[in-house]
C-alpha cells in the first residue's frame, strides 16, 4: 500500500516518460437551481499515456451561452509543475476579466484584471499539499482508494483573487443529488471560512471521470457575484488509458 501511495505521489507532481500525444473531448451543462441553463463548456485536453495513465498536458476550456457557438470566456490549463499545480489563464470579455496564474521554482505568481479594471499583482510561496483551480479533480483521483473508503483528505486550495490560499477537505457525501457512481464534498477546514464559504459537491462514475460539479462557479452572473450551478459533463472521447492510478 505504501509503495503505491508514493507511486500516485510521484505520477502526480513529477513528469513522465510518455510518447503519444492524444486528445480528449467532453462537455458541461451548467444549470441553475430553477432548471435553466446558463452556459456550456466545451473540454479539450490534450496529453499522453504515462505509465499507463493518463497525463493530461493542456487543458482548454470554451464556456458558450446557451444559443451561441462563439465563447464567451476561455481557461487555459498547462502542467509543467504537475496535475495538481496546473499554470492558468482565465479570460472573461464581457467583463475585461484576465487571471494569469504562473509557477516559478516555489513561487505561485497571480496577475488579476478586476472586472473593475484594476490591476492586482500577487506572489506567495508554495506549501505542502496545495492544490490549483482545476487540480482539485486530480486530488480526487490521486486520493481515490481513501476517499471511496470512507476517509477524507486535506489539502490547500488557491483563492487567486484573495492572493492567499485556505485549508480544504475532500471527503465521502451522500446527497442524493446525483446519478454518479461516487460522491464528495470539497469543505473549508476553518472554523471561519466555513461561514464564508460553501461546500462543492462532486460526482464521478467507477473509472474516475467527474460527472457532476455543485456550486459556486468561475463564471460571473454579474460584476460582483458568480453563478453558482449543477454542470453535468459527458465524455465525447475518452482518454486512450485510464484516469485512475
Amino acid at each position: 500500500m505504501r509503495s503505491a501511495r508514493l507511486a500516485c505521489t510521484a505520477w502526480l507532481l513529477l513528469p513522465l516518460m510518455a510518447t503519444g500525444a492524444e486528445t480528449a473531448l467532453f462537455n458541461g451543462t451548467a444549470v441553475a437551481r430553477s432548471g435553466e441553463v446558463l452556459y456550456t463548456e466545451r473540454h479539450e485536453v490534450t496529453g499522453r499515456c504515462g505509465n499507463g495513465y493518463w497525463v493530461p498536458e493542456q487543458h482548454r476550456v470554451d464556456y458558450r451561452k446557451p444559443d451561441s457557438d462563439a465563447a464567451f470566456a476561455t481557461k487555459t490549463l498547462d502542467y509543467p509543475s504537475g496535475l495538481l499545480l496546473p499554470e492558468m489563464i482565465f479570460r472573461q470579455p464581457d467583463f475585461s476579466e484576465v487571471m494569469k496564474v504562473t509557477l516559478d521554482s516555489n513561487q505561485v505568481s497571480i496577475k488579476w484584471t478586476t472586472p473593475s479594471g484594476n490591476n492586482k499583482t500577487f506572489e506567495l510561496a508554495i506549501p505542502d499539499r496545495l492544490v490549483i483551480d482545476a487540480g482539485f479533480d486530480h486530488f480526487i483521483r490521486a486520493h481515490w482508494e481513501r476517499l471511496t473508503g470512507g476517509n477524507s483528505a486535506r489539502f490547500r486550495f488557491l483563492g487567486p483573487t484573495r492572493g492567499e490560499h485556505y485549508g480544504f477537505v475532500a471527503e465521502p457525501a451522500n446527497t442524493g443529488d446525483f446519478e454518479a457512481r461516487h460522491e464528495f464534498r470539497i469543505r473549508p477546514d476553518g472554523l471561519v471560512t466555513r461561514f464564508l464559504v460553501d461546500p462543492i459537491y462532486l460526482g464521478y462514475d467507477d473509472e474516475g471521470f467527474l460527472t457532476d460539479f455543485s456550486g459556486l462557479t468561475n463564471i460571473r452572473k454579474n460584476r460582483d457575484r458568480n453563478f453558482t450551478a449543477h454542470i453535468r459533463y459527458n465524455q465525447q472521447n475518452s482518454p486512450p488509458c485510464p484516469l485512475l492510478p
